[in-house]
């Protein structure tokens, strides 16, 4: 275990994700004054760092020789200490100093500012040491994305996103809210009905509001029967105008969980985009994580999803997966090639904390996650190849190889909800178990509300959810 021990409550998250990225491998705990009472077993071990604030500086010491820094801000000791601690390890992260999720935002609002895509990189590279090459993939993202979301109206318009949160099983790096569909097929209908009266009130509400993008999402939606599909996009249409939608995405998600019937549902009620999602291509891998369906079963849910007439389907794959290496990235990617989606999402993958994947780390090892510049380029070559560039960008905590997730697709084909979702220009509500409203006002101002996870609690406390959106949105 990593400790790193402060006199005071003072830039943790900053401190913690640092330390993080530079050493992956290892369990990271930041502790103050209140949490050194509060867990007496962890403050037994020796910390690795201690950092003592006083009123105009702060000292790191520990590993490496003393160092006293004087930042005047929290953007100034992040700078300062990722410095430290790339000395001590002799170590640069593709990111540099960068620890939130959405590095394009940084870009994105320097380009709208009017700032020069010169001034953008030179920026990103001295003042938070990013790589050239990341910084100029973010710079390239950010125009696509002002070109891409130029015909959204921000005030009058929002984007909807609808939670199923019921899947066929948790694969093994996963940590989303999720609930095995085999226990709670007798409960589907209950979840409908509260997630109805949530369309409703949203509706009403909203009435004079115009929707950009439906997105729903999960868990796998498709784990709904075919009835249950029609239930739901029904309800949707009964609620909202929906004829002038720019995106309508449905995640159908795991091949097991696609039949030509769900999908003839999706085409009737107006879907325009999907995803048929592989992660791998390796049947190997695909049992190990969990996935309980083959590569074969992925190529059929492809082929199904072009018979039943869609144009724009999406295929994720993620780097980095338990004992893959360069060849097997190479492999999914041929693989995927041949199939010829319309748009591909390369994830790096993350190690949640909740996920059953820190078990088999403990077991097997960090070092079997190998996901590297060169399985980046891989996937990036691939999408090349099929025609595609690069439109979203976002990062997660704890990604292999401190790298990040991005979305390419073919021209026409991007992920609206995608960018829209990232960039935090709309306001986007979110209906169902688990899911986040966040209202974005003209002043850039952000709000947000919480759904419970549990569904049991979103179905008895559906009204207390409701209530919750009537406070976030109201004028």
């Amino acid at each position: 275990m990593y400790i790193v021990k402060l006199n005071e409550a003072k830039y943790e998250y900053e401190i913690h994700s640092l330390v993080k990225a530079f050493y992956p491998e290892e369990e990271v705990r930041v502790l103050t004054p209140d949490s050194v009472v509060k867990d007496r077993n962890i403050t037994e071990e020796r910390p690795r760092l201690e950092i003592f604030f006083d009123e105009n500086s702060a000292t790191i010491s520990g590993e490496a020789k003393e160092r006293r820094i004087s930042p005047d801000t929290k953007e100034a000791f992040g700078a300062a200490f990722y410095k430290y601690l790339s000395e001590l390890t002799k170590k640069e992260l593709p990111w540099g100093n960068l620890t939130g999720i959405r590095p394009t935002k940084i870009a994105l609002t320097m380009l709208e500012a009017g700032k020069t895509e010169e001034e953008i990189l030179r920026f990103l590279r001295e003042k938070h040491f990013v790589s050239e090459k990341k910084a100029l993939l973010g710079i390239d993202i950010a125009k696509r994305e002002r070109e891409i979301l130029a015909p959204i109206d921000y005030e009058n318009g929002y984007s909807l996103y609808i939670g199923i949160p019921f899947c066929p099983t948790t694969c093994l790096y996963c940590s989303f809210t999720s609930f095995p569909i085999v226990s709670w097929r007798k409960r589907v209908g209950e979840y409908l009905t509260a997630l109805q009266k949530e369309i409703d009130f949203t509706a009403e509400i909203y009435r004079d509001k115009k929707i950009d993008t439906v997105y729903i999402g999960g868990g796998t939606p498709t784990t709904l029967e075919a009835e249950e599909l029609e239930r739901l996009l029904s309800g949707l249409e009964r609620a909202f105008d929906l004829t002038g939608l720019k995106e309508f995405t449905v995640e159908a998600g795991r091949a097991d969980s696609i039949t030509a019937e769900k999908l003839s549902v999706l085409k009737a009620h107006g879907v325009t985009r999907i995803s048929v999602n592989p992660q791998t291509m390796k049947d190997e891998t695909l049992k190990l994580i969990g996935r309980r369906h083959t590569v074969d079963q992925v190529r059929e849910a492809f082929y199904l999803a072009r018979e039943a007439g869609f144009a724009n389907i999406n295929m994720d794959m993620i780097l980095g997966l338990p004992g893959e290496g360069a060849e097997d990235v190479a492999a999914t990617i041929e693989a995927l090639k041949e199939l010829s989606p319309d748009s591909l999402t390369v994830h790096s993958l993350a190690v949640k904390r909740a996920s059953h994947l820190r078990d088999w780390i403990g077991e097997h090892g960090f070092d079997r996650l190998q996901n590297t510049e060169e399985t980046m380029d891989i996937a990036a070559a691939g999408a090349k190849a099929l025609s595609m560039k690069p439109y979203y960008l976002y990062r997660q905590k704890n990604m292999t190889g401190n790298l990040e997730n991005v979305g390419y697709a073919r021209e026409g084909c991007c992920g609206i909800y995608n960018i829209l979702i990232m960039e935090e220009k709309q306001t986007i509500v979110a209906l169902g178990a688990g899911t986040i409203s966040k209202r974005v006002y003209p002043d850039g101002r952000i709000e947000r509300r919480e759904n419970v996870k549990d569904v049991a609690q979103y179905i008895e406390r559906i009204d207390e959810m409701i209530e919750r959106k009537r406070v976030l949105l109201k004028e």
